[in-house]
């Protein structure tokens, strides 16, 4: 279960859909990966703290699935549904989110300096690149490559990375304390 507020994820969200291009689903839970496992390397703990599983596009936030699956079944009022909204274009397959409103300063009170600074980072990475270029980026990282299908991803993975800057056991000494 993740430990992120809601008013904190849907800050996250009216980040990510005011400040990528082409944000569909798949995209949209890798961005969500390198925002948590970019904070573990340079802080040794995530920002959302939900639990990643390995699946083939990538690793997924499985909260955070289930919450955005939950708000693309319209037929539901979902908990996010006051910031975004979620679209298939015509022609497409793709299911696209779409903000509901900018992000503004009561939203960017729900952030750590660092987490900040790391969700802004992950944007410049990542805002205008494919589902396939995020895909592909998130299948090079060693959380991703030392897990199997289906398997839970454990943020200590990230420490094995060449840019982490912290250590194994400072992260599980973190994540012991939360």
């Amino acid at each position: 279960m993740s430990n992120v507020s809601l008013p904190k994820l849907k800050a996250i969200l009216l980040y990510f859909g005011n400040n990528t291009k082409y944000i569909g689903k798949i995209k949209l839970m890798k961005l969500f990966y390198f925002l948590d496992f970019m904070h573990v390397k340079h802080y040794g703990a995530p920002v959302t703290y939900d639990k990643y599983i390995n699946l083939e596009k990538g690793p997924i936030p499985s909260t955070i699935l289930n919450l955005i699956n939950e708000s693309v079944d319209e037929e539901k009022k979902s908990a996010i549904a006051d910031v975004v909204h979620f679209e298939t274009p015509k022609g497409t397959r793709m299911v696209k989110m779409v903000p509901n409103r900018e992000f503004t300063d009561a939203d960017r009170k729900y952030f750590s300096e660092t987490e900040f600074k790391i969700l802004q980072k992950v944007c410049a990475l990542f805002g205008d690149a494919s589902m396939n270029e995020i895909k592909e980026a998130s299948h090079k990282e060693t959380p991703w490559r030392k897990t199997k299908y289906l398997d839970e991803i454990p943020y200590s993975l990230a420490t094995e990375d060449p840019d982490s800057k912290v250590s194994k056991e400072e992260v599980e000494l973190l994540l012991k304390a939360i």
